[in-house]
């Protein structure tokens, strides 16, 4: 028996808006039950600040400042939203999670962490690593955000082939066909309520970690 989880999305970007808008999409096809009731930029030319506005989405822009007001504003911004859950699609500032969304934060990262992630591993950075590695495979990652970049616990990972003439455009291209049915998923299963955050796990409705036998 499951019961219903968080169902009110803030979601926070640093670029093109994409993974918003797919998870936009997949609400109002039915596929998630949820709603974005906000999305946060911090730079009004971010590109998928007007894409987002344009899909009729609330957007509000909150310029980098000392560390400290940047992170107030956020909070006021999410908390005036009534926001239940936080997602991270493609931010790359620091978040604060703090007491007030601890086990209330995910975020998508572009590989099978814990590979390659970390502060400064984002975009074609992290595809170009792959490359360089050698790596057979790659993916991406949904996980519980803590303090420490990419370090949270796994939600769900979706994998991918390196292909042998791979560049970083092409291997980017297939990551993010995974990531457009691996964000979704993950929220569609804690806003039903078959996946929890708690005290910093990430639990199944059997009381089990999804990475866990």
């Amino acid at each position: 028996m499951t019961t219903d989880g968080p169902r009110r999305l803030g979601c926070l970007i640093s670029g093109g808006g994409r993974t918003v808008l797919n998870l936009h999409a997949a609400i109002e096809r039915g596929d998630v039950p949820a709603s974005i009731e906000v999305v946060l930029a911090h730079r009004e030319d971010v590109a998928g600040v007007a894409r987002c506005r344009d899909a009729g989405l609330s957007v509000e822009v909150i310029p980098i400042a000392p560390e400290s007001d940047t992170s107030d504003r956020v909070d006021l911004a999410l908390d005036d939203a009534r926001v239940e859950l936080v997602c991270l699609c493609g931010y790359l500032k620091h978040f604060r999670v703090g007491s007030r969304w601890k086990d209330r934060v995910v975020n998508i990262h572009p590989s099978l962490l814990p590979r390659h992630g970390g502060p400064g591993m984002y975009g074609d950075r992290v595809h170009a690593a792959v490359l360089a590695d050698g790596d057979a495979e790659s993916g991406c990652t949904v996980h519980a955000v803590d303090e420490i970049y990419d370090h949270g616990e796994i939600i769900l990972q979706r994998r991918c082939p390196v292909e042998p003439n791979d560049t970083t455009a092409s291997l980017a291209a297939r990551v993010f066909a995974a990531e457009c049915i691996a964000m979704p998923e993950a929220i569609q299963a804690i806003a039903a309520g078959r996946i929890r955050l708690v005290d910093g796990r990430v639990l199944t409705e059997h009381g089990r970690s999804p990475t866990e036998s």
